[in-house]
């Protein structure tokens, strides 16, 4: 393959796998947010890294930024706890993100059905 190809082709890979990650980043916090109730942002990282084996890490720059956005948006709410002697910000989900999240998982199944389909053929 010629230099010219694989450049495009890693530029092509590299949009579309930040695309991607960021709608599931936030899918995967949403989730994550609902089946613990509560966590801080290190923590939604490390569950994250340990559920999905090392493979789904975001940094926490693009953690935070996922968490500032859905905050924005009104899906999830923060607090601030004393752990240890430091302060740590908490985020759960609201209700619009439980509502959110329910039509979302509706949507991931249709894609996730979608994707079977078309690796059968």
């Amino acid at each position: 393959m010629s230099d010219v190809l694989v450049d495009r082709k890693e530029k092509a890979l590299k949009k579309l796998r930040k695309d991607l990650r960021s709608g599931l980043y936030s899918y995967l916090v949403l989730l994550l947010l609902e089946r613990e109730e509560e966590l801080h942002g290190y923590a939604i990282r490390k569950r994250l890294e340990e559920l999905s084996d090392g493979r789904i890490v975001p940094s926490e720059g693009a953690l935070y930024d996922i968490l500032k956005s859905l905050k924005k948006t009104g899906l999830v709410q923060d607090t601030w706890a004393e752990v240890g002697g430091r302060p740590r910000k908490y985020y759960s989900l609201t209700k619009l993100g439980r509502e959110v999240l329910s039509e979302l998982k509706m949507e991931i199944g249709a894609i996730m059905e979608t994707l079977e389909r078309m690796e059968e053929k």
